[in-house]
């Protein structure tokens, strides 16, 4: 029986992050590549200065520290929509979950968003039947 060649692995070819710094914008001409659902997003979004996710699936990717749009964040890990909040004035907020470090973040919904996706999250505490509606509709 023949002995078989040792296993080698070939080099990946380097993961560009996208990340937009100073005047250089991020790569694929003002685009950057979904985390989820592996699509094409321009940077540009209506109702919000800076894109943060993905209008389509609504993930993330972990950028942004302690501001909108400083790219500080060290982590880079997928974050995904885990609910939906409002501020007073009705704006919907997104919140995000870091699948890597765990953390959390509010990011503004944009005005190209998906709305049955936006809804599905918000609708998810309903259809929770570990809890009464009534319990949620006296909140």
């Amino acid at each position: 029986m023949p002995r078989r060649k040792a296993f080698t692995r070939r080099p990946q070819r380097g993961k560009d992050r996208l990340r937009a710094t100073g005047d250089r914008p991020a790569g694929r001409g003002g685009a950057f590549r979904c985390a989820g659902c592996r699509l094409d997003v321009p940077l540009s979004a209506p109702g919000t200065a800076h894109r943060n996710h993905c209008p389509h699936c609504l993930t993330s990717v972990h950028l942004d520290d302690r501001t909108p749009g400083d790219r500080r964040a060290a982590c880079g890990g997928r974050m995904t929509a885990l609910s939906i909040t409002a501020r007073p004035d009705g704006e919907w907020l997104i919140i995000h979950h870091c699948e890597a470090c765990g953390g959390l973040s509010a990011n503004r919904i944009a005005g190209d968003d998906n709305a049955l996706a936006l809804l599905r999250i918000a609708v998810r505490p309903l259809a929770d039947t570990r809890m009464p509606v009534s319990a949620l509709l006296a909140l």
